[in-house]
């Protein structure tokens, strides 16, 4: 059973844009769609971390908006992993991720099922084990934790908690 996911950011939870206005203030896009699915994973007790290579004011926002204490922003993927294993107690069968591209590789290494968006960088896919069909930032995140609430049982669950 699935006990953490970890999500990278850029081309998973947004689209992969990173857009600056004239002030060199950076905007994403996040899907409300994958948000209310982060929440209701963890309504069910269940962990969530965000581990991205760039450093970013709107991923810590976003994280905090979720209730996601656990981001770690510019270290190794990999090492960020360890820590979480150390931390949660947990077995690399009990983790999934999503990664959208190389970078992505000693994430997937970690993690015991792992996913990419639709639109995730060619090679990638020969890592995944679930080739997603929503694209990053369009509710590929949403459509990863149904994948593992489904595999899990765990479906009813969250049925009920919106009922």
């Amino acid at each position: 059973m699935i006990e953490l996911i970890v999500l990278d950011v850029d081309g998973t939870l947004t689209d992969g844009g990173i857009t600056y206005d004239e002030k060199f203030i950076e905007s994403k896009t996040f899907d409300a769609k994958d948000g209310l699915a982060l929440v209701a994973w963890q309504k069910l007790n269940k962990k969530v971390a965000i581990i991205s290579g760039r450093h970013s004011g709107i991923t810590s926002f976003r994280a905090k908006e979720l209730g996601i204490s656990e981001v770690y922003m510019g270290i190794p993927k990999a090492e960020a992993l360890s820590k979480l294993k150390k931390k949660f107690d947990l077995e690399t069968h009990q983790i999934a991720c999503i990664g959208d591209d190389l970078n992505d590789l000693a994430m997937f290494k970690e993690c015991g099922l792992c996913f990419a968006p639709h639109d995730c960088a060619k090679w990638l896919k020969d890592y995944a084990d679930v080739i997603l069909q929503n694209n990053g930032g369009k509710g590929a995140v949403r459509e990863m934790i149904e994948y593992i609430l489904l595999k899990d049982g765990l479906k009813d669950a969250v049925l009920k908690l919106y009922q």
